[in-house]
């Protein structure tokens, strides 16, 4: 447990209220105006990403870049890495419990508290990022996530996006169904259960715990962003075979959640300042992860030695199947069940669209190599 005395807290560091000063338009004598108090708030952040990391944990950064300048030095967000503070898989239980004010992480890691938590991040053969924005922003899944995590006293806005994630790195190829059996597999959420269906196991480590995991042969293969996260952490040093497109993760949500006090003591203003940074950093890494995976793709394999796979036809579809069975049994009753609903229902409508617009895009594209 963190003394929460240690940490500043989302508590007012002072108002100082200064009296100013008017010049009378006729005597030009000074005149005292009513004093105006300016209270900056500070606030701790807790995250899942490692220190330093591009992308997930400089998206965590630039929300507390931007509030501190929308704000004009008002609210002040420090940013702590995995570890830092609580290890990564602890930071919902700090802000669920006011050890700490907000974390930004990935809602899969709670699937233990609820089965509904994942599809506010990714699941198998799920929604793209556009797609997930769609849901969330404009198709019922804000109030269905408000109405979640407030029983755990959070409140929870995007805070980013990874775009179309990768399959994974392999130690060894993948042929055939048989060569997932005793598999050992860092992958998340919805993913891993997945994996656990074709006969695999399934581990969860934090970002940082990977390499050594891999290194030392306590897993097989992992899963973990794309190309640009994944060259940072190095895991083709170990792994040659980078299979795609990871089915598991087709466009990953990551998470701003904010202990529910704080954020009702937030005057309207202050939220909105707060909402509209997350907001823009959602925007903006989901162009930067798309330009950045391209980038460290293109080095991966020109530079690395890189083996790029897809996964044979007959995994995916057993993949597919499982995938489903899974996001079924994930949404049985109560506030699970009508997550899982909508999200199909969203799903469904959305595929329409894409079928007849990026799908047919993109195979028309390649005919003008």
């Amino acid at each position: 447990m963190i003394n929460r005395r240690n940490l500043v807290g989302a508590g007012l560091l002072g108002a100082a209220g200064a009296a100013a000063t008017f010049a009378n338009p006729k005597s030009g004598e000074a005149l005292s105006g009513p004093a105006i108090a300016r209270s900056r708030r500070r606030f701790n952040m807790v995250t899942t990403w490692p220190k330093g990391l591009p992308g997930l944990g400089r998206a965590a950064e630039r929300v507390a870049e931007k509030v501190l300048k929308m704000s004009d030095g008002l609210m002040e967000i420090k940013v702590f890495a995995a570890g830092e503070l609580v290890p990564p898989f602890e930071s919902f239980d700090a802000v669920a419990n006011g050890s700490a004010d907000i974390y930004h992480g990935a809602e899969y890691y709670w699937t233990a508290k609820s089965t509904a938590f994942p599809f506010f991040t990714a699941v198998p053969f799920g929604m793209t990022a556009q797609e997930i924005m769609g849901w969330i922003d404009h198709g019922g899944g804000q109030e269905l996530w408000d109405e979640l995590s407030g029983q755990f006293g959070i409140k929870c806005i995007q805070g980013a996006n990874t775009g179309h994630q990768m399959g994974g790195w392999f130690r060894k190829e993948i042929r055939t169904l048989n060569d997932f059996v005793g598999l050992k597999m860092r992958i998340p959420g919805q993913g891993g259960e997945v994996l656990r269906a074709l006969g695999g196991a399934s581990i969860s480590l934090a970002g940082g715990e990977i390499y050594q995991a891999l290194q030392t042969g306590a897993i097989d293969a992992t899963e973990w962003v794309g190309p640009w996260n994944d060259y940072a952490l190095g895991f083709h040093r170990e792994a040659p075979y980078y299979y795609g497109p990871g089915f598991h993760e087709p466009g990953a949500s990551l998470a701003v959640g904010i202990n529910r006090s704080v954020w009702d003591s937030l005057i309207p203003s202050e939220q909105a300042i707060l909402k509209a940074a997350c907001e823009s950093v959602n925007h903006l890494s989901l162009g930067e992860f798309t330009y950045q995976n391209s980038v460290h793709l293109d080095l991966l394999v020109r530079e690395h030695g890189t083996q790029l796979r897809s996964f044979p036809d007959e995994i995916v579809k057993r993949m597919s199947e499982a995938a489903f069975d899974v996001r079924a049994a994930s949404g049985k009753d109560g506030i699970e069940k009508r997550i899982y609903e909508s999200f199909e229902r969203s799903l469904k409508l959305m595929r329409g669209w894409a079928n007849v617009s990026d799908g047919k895009y993109y195979a028309a594209r390649e005919f003008g190599k």
